[in-house]
């Protein structure tokens, strides 16, 4: 931390947050709000004689409320910059101002006022790390009501050497040696009751952590582990979890019903042994809660000012898991550390490692190559609604409705969804390479000759069309009449090419894309769905059966399952009737004349 500081290619902007963002890769414009200190950093030397003097007494952030501190303090050890700040909400101003007589350099005004600060650059590394559970939320454990029930972080402060007992281990209630204690894990985590579904994967060798240094200062404590499941899968970890075991430690299978104090602090834990099937009672000197992790509470904010997407657990979602573990879906973004997923300090030094060389590889050449599958407006036709804008997953159309200027396509932004002019009623987005004549004219070409016994099928490049060619090069057998059009998404399926297949005799379409949550370009997926559902009602009312037109999510992994749902199709297409085709064509033929 403190090389980064020191670095002169690195700016640090502490005590800062972020207000808004705008551009695109290459030409990122972020907007900083800095807040005051009201201490000089530059001119600060930490000697501590403010705090000294500082009569106002609160409790300590970063020993978890354990220990206290002044109005004017360091943050935490080896802090950057290694200057003190106020917190003006605590402080008593100008009517105390006893920090100020105490300071020598006359570093201290409390005049400093919040400053606005704009960047420029070229890439974004999100690290917006993590916050720990809430346990009072699952307050049967007693975290609010019992003083010897304590988190996994005010655990790790007390055994700390330089926490606030010293690194000495003593109950809060009573400052006595404890001489049992449990730990339970999962706390705010894997439930779907309370807290959240994932695992927050550090938790179990946390606490395997702790009870190692536990045996190795106080080697006669009993220890009582009450867990679901040991998850020890990282390199060396099973040695640990096994060289914990060998040292005494129970871990027993089955997490607490109730935890009740005894007149002397004890706690008794209720808990059933999944192992033997039977209702167990321990009573511990000292309890503590493995605490589950989740998104940093700007999560959120952040994700909306960059056009991210996030899983369903709140994190971020990477471009993909495999191949692009750490870049955005938007380009020239990259994840690092627990934003992208709960994950130990290895893992989060990795990912930032690699967010780093993705960010430096792209800015290398001081210039980037846009792909030519991008949108483009035809400014004569555009009505200024707004639509297209609202549809794209990456912000990059921009259109003024009030002054009716006509939408502008920012090409180093465009993915080339498509999706926009999906949606366009006006015919003014072209999708260079995949045109509307380009698909309608595959559509003609496919349905010439004996359209009837064709199943059409709308195939997103990135999983559907990938999952056909998985079927194929795994030799899976499915219908030989399946026609496939590639698109780069789902969202790129027009409602007109739906209708035009319809009207060339086409006894069933399907459109398939990514599942939902896994779609190439964010969320396009999303409209696809709208628009399929609209068009079905449209059929329903038509007298047209809305069952001939199927939607399906199909990885590329899923090519079982491709071939699975072609043989649907085909089924399908087999109780379609000619007389119920040429009704159709009947119908939408006089339908077009209207």
């Amino acid at each position: 931390m403190a090389d980064a500081g020191r670095h002169p290619n690195i700016t640090l902007h502490t005590m800062s947050e972020v207000a808004d963002v705008k551009g695109y890769v290459g030409n990122f414009e972020v907007k900083i709000i800095k807040k005051a200190r009201y201490v000089d950093e530059k001119e600060c030397t930490a000697c501590g004689e403010c705090a000294k003097a500082c009569p106002v007494v609160f409790p300590d952030g970063f020993n978890v409320g354990l220990s206290s501190r002044k109005a004017i303090y360091i943050p935490f050890p080896q802090a950057v910059p290694s200057s003190y700040v106020i917190n003006m909400n605590e402080c008593m101003g100008r009517g105390c101002s006893k920090c100020l007589d105490a300071c020598d350099k006359k570093c201290i005004s409390f005049h400093m006022s919040d400053e606005e600060i704009t960047e420029k650059v070229g890439s974004i590394v999100v690290a917006t790390g993590l916050e720990p559970y809430d346990p009072r939320e699952m307050d049967e454990y007693g975290y609010t009501r019992f003083e010897n029930v304590l988190t996994s972080l005010e655990f790790e402060r007390l055994v700390n050497a330089g926490g606030p007992t010293k690194g000495e281990l003593i109950r809060p209630k009573d400052r006595k040696h404890p001489k049992s204690v449990g730990f339970i894990q999962c706390v705010g985590s894997r439930s779907k009751r309370k807290g959240g579904e994932h695992c927050s994967n550090i938790c179990c060798m946390n606490t395997i952590k702790s009870t190692l240094v536990l045996k190795e200062h106080y080697p006669d404590t009993e220890i009582k582990v009450f867990y679901i499941d040991i998850r020890a899968f990282g390199k060396g970890f099973e040695d640990l979890y096994t060289r914990s075991r060998s040292l005494g430690v129970q871990y027993l299978r089955g997490l607490p019903g109730s935890v009740e104090e005894l007149p002397d602090g004890t706690m008794r834990v209720a808990v059933e042994n999944t192992a033997t099937g039977k209702i167990e009672f321990h009573d511990l000197d000292m309890l503590v809660l493995a605490l589950g992790i989740k998104p940093s509470s700007g999560t959120q904010r952040l994700q909306e000012m960059l056009g991210l997407q996030l899983t369903p657990d709140g994190f971020f979602l990477e471009a993909h898991p495999k191949l692009q573990p750490v870049d955005a879906a938007t380009r020239g973004i990259f994840y690092a550390g627990c934003a992208e997923g709960p994950k130990d300090i290895k893992e989060s030094v990795t990912q930032g490692s690699a967010a780093a060389a993705r960010a430096v590889r792209l800015m290398h050449k001081g210039e980037i190559t846009s792909e030519p599958i991008t949108s483009e407006v035809i400014a004569d036709h555009c009505k200024s609604c707004g639509k297209c804008a609202e549809v794209c997953p990456y912000n990059a159309i921009t259109v003024d409705v009030k002054k009716k200027t006509p939408a502008v396509v920012n090409t180093a932004a465009c993915a080339g969804c498509g999706t926009c002019a999906a949606e366009c009623k006006f015919g003014a987005i072209v999708m260079n390479h995949f045109t509307d004549k380009q698909i309608t004219t595959q559509v003609d070409t496919m349905l010439a000759e004996k359209a009837a016994d064709k199943v059409l099928t709308f195939a997103c490049n990135w999983c559907s069309y990938a999952g056909a060619d998985y079927a194929g090069v795994s030799r899976l057998q499915y219908p030989a009449n399946v026609r496939l059009i590639r698109t780069m998404c789902s969202g790129r399926v027009d409602e007109k090419f739906i209708w035009h297949a319809f009207e060339k005799g086409a006894p069933v379409v399907l459109v398939s894309g990514c599942h939902i949550g896994d779609c190439h370009y964010i969320d396009a997926n999303h409209w696809t769905v709208k628009r399929v559902e609209k068009v079905r009602k449209k059929m329903e009312r038509l007298g047209i059966r809305p069952d001939r037109l199927q939607l399906e999510w199909i990885s590329a992994a899923e090519g079982v399952r491709f071939a699975k749902v072609m043989k649907e199709m085909e089924a399908l297409r087999k109780g379609v009737t000619a007389e119920e085709i040429a009704e159709t064509v009947r119908i939408l033929g006089e339908r077009k004349k209207k």
